[in-house]
């Protein structure tokens, strides 16, 4: 049950749509905010443009095959953008964001 940090895919896309999605939305219904991405599909195509930007680059968190969580870097400009860091709900708080 070793957590691995690898290099994000294009075909991780959907499950870090679907987690983007779960996540974000977990915050916000916590606080009553918004959806910053309304539904699983629009968070998706987030994560289909994050995983195929060669501007971007990206991780993965995983625990026995299954993906966890991710983050991006912006490396198109001298200063990097860092986000959208993600980690599915049940397992948050478990230090995997730090990683």
């Amino acid at each position: 049950m070793t957590l691995t940090i690898r290099s994000v895919a294009a075909d991780d896309a959907v499950e870090c749509g679907r987690i983007l999605h779960t996540a974000f939305a977990r915050i916000a219904d916590q606080h009553n905010f918004p959806h910053d991405f309304p539904s699983v599909e629009i968070a998706t195509g987030v994560a289909e443009m994050l995983t195929t930007d060669p501007g971007l680059y990206g991780v993965v968190a995983e625990r026995d095959g299954h993906m966890l969580g991710s983050n991006f870097l912006d490396e198109r400009s001298p200063i990097g953008g860092i986000g959208p860091i993600t980690v599915e709900p049940a397992e948050q708080n478990t230090s995997i964001g730090r990683r």
